[in-house]
């Protein structure tokens, strides 16, 4: 599975720089100098960094190849991936990465089958999006009171809903 670890957004003076809007907690160890990334569309890609700045809380990079303003500016938009196996998992039992909890099958603590989660938002709150047959999608914020039990193994995720919630 790809995951996003950055977007490339407009370019930065004119000599190929871009800014990047960094989705990932090690920006220094995915993005270091030397690295190959792949993007998403495909065909941008893959990009070699060749420098990397912070500049007034933004980050700034290079790629090789990639002189000018206007080459800068063709890449605005593409998102640099890796692979969901280069993640190692979190030494934290209760701490789970968004593409580990994707797809477990979602139950009731009573053992009634809920849905199976299609998405993670993060908007203030952790919230799972559980896709539901021939419901609408259930929003389940993910939390230990509300979920006390996520079994990857099993690949399935237990829920103890308050009245009302689905």
């Amino acid at each position: 599975m790809q995951l996003v670890v950055g977007r490339i957004g407009r370019p930065h003076g004119v000599r190929g720089d871009v800014t990047v809007e960094v989705r990932t907690d090690e920006p220094e160890r995915r993005f270091a100098v030397g690295t190959s990334i792949t993007t998403d569309p495909a065909d941008k890609g893959p990009l070699v960094i060749a420098g990397r700045r912070w500049h007034k809380g933004m980050l700034l990079m290079t790629f090789e190849g990639v002189a000018g303003r206007d080459a800068a500016e063709e890449l605005r938009g593409t998102m640099l991936v890796i692979d969901s196996a280069e993640v190692e998992p979190s030494d934290d039992p209760d701490e789970f990465h968004d593409h580990q909890l994707i797809g477990l099958a979602v139950e009731t603590v009573s053992g009634d089958p809920v849905g199976e989660v299609e998405d993670v938002l993060h908007h203030g709150q952790d919230l799972l999006v559980v896709r539901r047959k021939g419901q609408d999608d259930a929003l389940i914020p993910f939390v230990k009171a509300l979920v006390p039990e996520v079994d990857l193994e099993a690949g399935r995720l237990v829920v103890d809903p308050p009245e009302g919630l689905l």
